[in-house]
């Protein structure tokens, strides 16, 4: 007999609502490692409501922990869940409050991103493991406290995991109109630094040689490279340099954001940085050095992600709700999931928009919706309603 959505048991609104505005008032920004274990406590405290084992996962040295709970690894049919718990919204920052907007709508830190994305995980399983009858399917969540500044330290637990399951599900936040993440750019960050001659700014001007404006230019050309490279997206951000006015700066250091549609476009971009910056290295008294690069491949639609979709949409016509997919320029710990191997659906979270600003915002109805969704498709999973993705062997 095929699953009825009304048999899933799901908390109200203002429950989660509550609960919700607990977690986003612990901050938890990525370079605050207090803040991060104190909401790791908060999470280990919630999710003691679900069967399996839970454990804190040491990331090296200095980085906080991630997060993870599994539960049946025996199974046939092993399913990872993702989410992030750290934001971009550090101790000082002065957006530590949440504000109930209206009725349907909270405004606060990480409200979407992504602690919403966790409560939508949290009870998309708690009503999936109320559901009577066998459970086939094991799953395993990973809760990362870096994805916000690349995940470096959370990568290598990926890769590691991905190989034991059929497909990932990804809770980031969904698009304002309710789609869901076809296709994540690639992400990398250049750090362009220009050295150059310091002089005294009237007395011997010709003597210096200015590294601000060095870098500048290298900086305007760079910005021109996605009207060579289509599907590349540049931004040039966190500049400094110089010291007093009426000296001839030497030093002068920018960021460079880099996002790429396709795998071989990294090389390119990487390749024309370097082209744009020999130039200034040939000119006496210069030299501009570069480092960095992209720390995410794309994460690309493939036909077992097509077919995940599907069925996930079909689920939602169940519920009768209506959305679609789009391709994104934002990265998250999909394009890693995807790298190392598994087909991913993203932006499976709550609705939500405005993110990385002090106007944050969650559709509260939304953290129902998306978690009754979650655990339909879990539940028609395990039912053999769905059929996963074949294994991959390792």
């Amino acid at each position: 007999m095929p699953i009825d959505p009304s048999a899933l048991e799901l908390p109200r609104k203002t429950e989660l609502r509550d609960r919700l505005i607990a977690w986003c008032e612990v901050n938890s920004g990525s370079d605050h490692s207090a803040g991060l274990g104190r909401m790791l406590a908060v999470l280990r405290d919630a999710f003691r409501a679900l069967p399996g084992r839970m454990e804190n996962v040491a990331l090296g040295a200095g980085r906080p922990h991630a997060f993870r709970v599994v539960c049946r690894p025996e199974a046939p049919v092993q399913v990872l869940l993702n989410a992030h718990f750290d934001t971009v919204y550090g101790a000082e920052h002065p957006f530590q409050h949440c504000e109930i907007i209206d009725a349907d709508r909270l405004r606060g830190p990480g409200v979407a991103d992504c602690k919403g994305g966790i409560m939508v995980l949290l009870t998309a399983l708690q009503a999936f493991e109320a559901l009577p009858g066998e459970k086939r399917i094991g799953w395993e969540v990973i809760l990362g406290p870096d994805e916000e500044i690349g995940s470096h330290g959370t990568a290598p637990v990926y890769a590691a995991t991905a190989p034991r399951h059929a497909f990932a599900l990804v809770f980031e936040p969904a698009r304002e109109n309710g789609d869901l993440v076809r296709a994540r750019k690639a992400t990398g960050t250049f750090i362009a630094t220009c050295h150059g001659r310091a002089a005294h700014a009237a007395r011997g001007p010709g003597a210096g040689r200015n590294a601000i404006l060095a870098l500048a230019e290298f900086l305007l050309a760079t910005a021109r490279l996605p009207d060579e490279l289509p599907g590349v997206m540049i931004n040039v951000g966190n500049i400094r340099g110089g010291a007093a006015a009426n000296v001839v700066p030497d030093y002068a250091t920018a960021e460079i954001d880099a996002r790429i549609s396709h795998s071989a476009d990294a090389a390119k971009v990487e390749a024309r940085l370097r082209e744009l910056a020999a130039p200034i290295n040939t000119r006496e008294g210069y030299r501009l050095e570069l480092a960095g690069g992209f720390s995410r491949t794309p994460m690309e639609a493939t036909p077992a992600t097509e077919a995940l979709f599907a069925a996930w949409q079909a689920c939602g016509r169940m519920l009768e709700l209506q959305f679609d997919w789009q391709s994104v320029g934002g990265g998250s710990d999909g394009n890693l999931l995807a790298a190392a191997g598994l087909p991913v659906l993203d932006g499976l979270g709550p609705i939500g928009g405005e993110l990385h600003s002090d106007r944050e915002w969650i559709r509260l109805s939304t953290l129902v919706e998306r978690a009754q969704l979650a655990a339909l498709f879990l539940a028609r999973l395990n039912a053999g309603e769905i059929a996963p993705p074949e294994r991959r062997r390792t």
